[in-house]
């Protein structure tokens, strides 16, 4: 049976990266009708990031290669050294992804890091990854913004640690579904619910393909 699971970097839980973080799974089920998949809010939990411990580098120490804080992402930790996928969606705020999936990414990578020669990692368990992003720029100034520098950063550890993950973009995202409610004067409500009417049935469409073409290679 496969476990796949999605990672929830966003602190909405019912709109642009958790819908589409769904629909991937919808995807999985569509092929894998008994798999196991789960959508893992990281904004429910209380956790800290990396608090350089060392358990995991102590020498037979009983946590070596692993995470000893027990806080609620502990058993998190614990289910995705199983998994056969995981999905890890984010908005971007102020031009990365979440403090949250930050913080995550340090408890997730750092147990796995080595100090031996080369840098060698303790993962036995390559799993499949994908990256979903989503945002209130256009193509052109995630470019130019220097977006993609800081999401590849991530991109980089997940495929030395697991494997290279398939990108998904969701551009121009609508932030609010009131605009009138907000001081926002650089946006037009008017355009941004036209650009979402015409675009995001194809992010969402694209999302659902990557999760029923997530283990093809294995049919």
């Amino acid at each position: 049976m496969k476990k796949v699971y999605a990672i929830n970097g966003s602190p909405r839980i019912n709109w642009n990266t958790s819908i589409l973080l769904d629909k991937v799974l919808e995807g999985v089920k569509e092929i894998f009708p008994d798999a196991e998949t789960e959508r893992i809010d990281l904004y429910k939990l209380k956790y800290t990031g990396c608090t350089s411990c060392f358990a995991c580098k102590m020498k037979d120490g009983p946590n070596y290669g692993k995470c000893p804080i027990k806080d609620d992402l502990y058993p998190i930790l614990q289910k995705l050294r199983e998994a056969d996928a995981v999905i890890f969606g984010s908005p971007i705020y102020y031009r990365t992804i979440t403090g949250m999936l930050h913080s995550f990414y340090e408890r997730m990578f750092y147990p796995f890091m080595t100090y031996k020669a080369g840098y060698p990692t303790l993962v036995e368990n390559h799993y499949k990854t994908i990256c979903i992003y989503t945002m209130n720029v256009n193509e052109e100034e995630m470019i130019a913004g220097g977006y993609r520098e800081n999401m590849e950063l991530w991109e980089f550890f997940l495929e030395k640690y697991f494997s290279k993950p398939e990108i998904l973009f969701a551009f121009n995202t609508l932030q609010f579904k009131d605009y009138s409610k907000y001081v926002c004067e650089t946006f037009n409500q008017k355009d941004k619910e036209e650009y979402r009417k015409d675009h995001f049935p194809e992010d969402c469409q694209k999302a659902f393909e990557m999760g029923k073409n997530l283990f093809k290679e294995q049919l």
